[in-house]
């Protein structure tokens, strides 16, 4: 798949989107070295220095919204693959709903999704940024890098982005042919804290029950003391700890 280094750019993700308002669909991979308005979730700022990965896959993908969405989780996955292979302890790798990579429970990895449709088909950005070289401080959620959790030097972001295109590759080929049920399992075996009570905040409300699973379209289960909830969109916290997704 073609790849095209950018150097410094202000977001990986907005140049895809460019590209894709022109009519560019992909696949291909755009990474720069720096990102200098770096994006997570819901708007949030993306710390972007040099030695980390910033990427993002720009693809074209069926008129099918809620499929498309289902991306974010074959995308954890691949990055959990990277991180497997960086660190040699795939125990020490966990996945946070709804688009997080924890490594020790600490946040060093992000994905956020971004889609349109122009005349030319309907397109999907998968932006993905993994803390190599260097993890920010004063976070929302503690977060860490690659380098300072194995205590070597960091791997180079063009190796790490060898590694996640391989992954991303094999995880996109399996979700195309056999659909979202093998991709839930997946996350589902690496999930953070499965099992255990959490806080899911949505814009109204804020939802504490167990986490028990997702459903067949990526929502988060709760069981609370009123019933199950299906949480489809939603910031999580962990009770103890300070915040919940994004840099």
């Amino acid at each position: 798949m073609r790849r095209e280094a950018l150097g410094t750019i202000d977001s990986t993700s907005l140049e895809a989107a460019r590209r894709a308002s022109n009519g560019e669909r992909g696949p291909c991979w755009l990474w720069a070295a720096r990102q200098t308005a770096g994006r997570g979730r819901s708007g949030r700022d993306w710390a972007s220095p040099e030695g980390n990965l910033h990427a993002t896959l720009l693809m074209p993908v069926a008129d099918d919204p809620a499929r498309t969405a289902l991306h974010s989780f074959v995308a954890c996955l691949a990055v959990a693959d990277t991180l497997d292979i960086l660190t040699g302890q795939p125990e020490r790798v966990s996945l946070k709903w709804p688009n997080d990579a924890l490594l020790d429970d600490h946040k060093v990895a992000g994905v956020l999704l971004e889609s349109g449709t122009t005349t030319s088909g309907r397109w999907l950005s998968i932006g993905i940024g993994i803390d190599l070289a260097h993890a920010p401080a004063g976070t929302r959620w503690p977060a860490i890098s690659v380098a300072e959790a194995t205590g070597q030097p960091a791997p180079a972001p063009e190796a790490a982005l060898d590694l996640l295109a391989s992954a991303m590759d094999a995880r996109i080929a399996r979700f195309d042919e056999d659909g979202f049920a093998p991709v839930r399992t997946a996350w589902l075996a690496r999930a953070a804290r499965l099992g255990d009570v959490i806080e899911a905040r949505l814009p109204a409300e804020t939802v504490t029950g167990r986490f028990e699973t997702l459903d067949d379209d990526g929502a988060m289960l709760l069981q609370t003391g009123t019933g199950l909830r299906h949480i489809h969109a939603a910031d999580v916290y962990f009770p103890g700890r300070a915040d919940a997704s994004g840099h």
